[in-house]
């Protein structure tokens, strides 16, 4: 059986104000072609379908019409899960009409193991794989607040009810399927211990960013398919646990990464072989950095070069002491004739009193989480109290999406009804 494991679409992002669209259609578009030449048989999609919870129509649209153009291929199968940036509901809303033809969503976990257990049956009702699908797994899902709890025991709490979660329902799946002679596998999204990050990827639970080690997973699942981490790898010296890695740049830290999806080929129960298969680039994002002189150099060298696809988008750091007037001005009337955009002008300035170089950092470049970590410090709050806060702004924060999307779920920590 031919499996391949992706995820971190996040369909509908906006970069720096410029959409995706174009990019995330040629991705989607290779991924069909290369499920029909490879004579893939299901699909899975680790979580963060979308970037944010209510996407704009058309991203809406590219997803099921990829799934639509699944139908005529070899692709018996497709599962996908939600994540972090995704919205349950609306994950979920076309679920029954969804199974008719073979597509499992679960876009949160419902408090029956069972739900998660997904069978992938052929059309003569014999078992082909069971898919452990674990989805982002949210606080109000693990656990509820603890009077009297500090923040470092609530942060292993959190941890325990995460490895807690996995070893439960491995077990559930060992004994219905453990001699069944098909793959196993599991998937989740969450940062795993040792995952290397391209960039500044926030953590999606309070504390730091071990969520789980490799090996807490259970010794049932012949494979591991993870989402939430935009690099591929291989996690804690284990190849059969794997981030698979969006299927495009989201941000300027992602240049230097390859982008691919795992197949998977299994013979019976056992994974025989994991085969990387790299994504064409399709819009180059490039970071030219240096004094002024050797990045304007540098933009001419780059925009001489002949290379086919979108045009690139070109994030430009500026090294100097100095306020340089009308820099924008200048680095865009330099570029506009050429086949490149100039979305980024940043500066990199000297700071004596710290004797070290320090990039200033830009709003937009922040997660919310950052800026909010920032505000405290600025405040004087205490670094004991830090997992504290951070854990009473990300309730706030998930309460606060919950009455966006009409999910009515944020109400589970804080209350039903009850505002924060």
């Amino acid at each position: 059986m031919k499996i391949i494991h992706t995820s971190d679409w996040h369909l509908g992002q906006k970069f720096l104000y410029n959409g995706r669209e174009a990019e995330h259609q040629m991705a989607l578009d290779w991924l069909v072609d290369t499920i029909r030449s490879r004579e893939v048989d299901g699909l899975i999609v680790a979580g963060d379908v979308f970037d944010i919870g209510n996407p704009p129509n058309y991203a809406r649209r590219m997803y099921y019409r990829f799934l639509t153009q699944l139908i005529p291929t070899t692709c018996r199968h497709v599962l996908a899960t939600g994540g972090n940036h995704d919205s349950p509901a609306m994950l979920e809303a076309p679920r029954d009409l969804l199974q008719a033809l073979n597509i499992d969503v679960l876009g949160a976990i419902t408090g029956a193991l069972e739900d998660e257990a997904v069978e992938w049956r052929n059309e003569k009702g014999a078992l082909e794989a069971v898919i452990a699908a674990v989805p982002f797994l949210r606080d109000r899902d693990l656990h509820f607040s603890v009077a009297g709890e500090n923040g470092m025991e609530r942060v292993d709490r959190l941890k325990n009810s995460i490895r807690e979660h996995y070893r439960s329902l491995g077990r559930l799946i060992e004994e219905r399927y453990a001699g069944a002679g098909v793959p196993l596998i599991a998937t989740g999204h969450l940062y795993a211990t040792g995952a290397q990050a391209s960039g500044a990827q926030d953590n999606i639970y309070i504390g730091n960013k071990e969520n789980i080690d490799a090996r807490d997973f259970p010794e049932v699942f012949a494979y591991v398919a993870l989402g939430h981490i935009h690099r591929p790898q291989a996690v804690g010296g284990l190849e059969h646990v794997r981030y698979s890695g969006s299927l495009i740049p989201l941000s300027f830290s992602e240049t230097k990464d390859d982008k691919s999806v795992y197949l998977l080929e299994f013979e019976g129960a056992m994974l025989k072989k994991v085969e990387a298969l790299e994504l064409p680039t399709f819009r180059r994002l490039k970071t030219i950095q240096g004094p002024l002189e050797k990045v304007e150099e540098a933009l001419k060298r780059f925009a001489g070069k002949q290379r086919e696809g979108l045009a690139p988008w070109v994030e430009v750091i500026v090294e100097t002491d100095r306020l340089i007037p009308q820099l924008d001005q200048r680095l865009h009337e330099l570029t506009a004739d050429k086949h490149l955009e100039l979305l980024k002008i940043r500066l990199f300035r000297l700071y004596q009193a710290a004797q070290q170089e320090q990039l200033i950092p830009e709003l937009g470049d922040l997660e919310e989480l950052e800026v909010f970590k920032m505000k405290c410090q600025s405040y004087g709050s205490p670094p004991e109290e830090m997992d504290e806060l951070v854990q009473t702004f990300l309730e706030l924060r998930e309460w606060m999406a919950g009455q966006e999307q009409g999910t009515g779920q944020a109400g589970t920590r804080l209350g039903e009804g009850e505002a924060p």
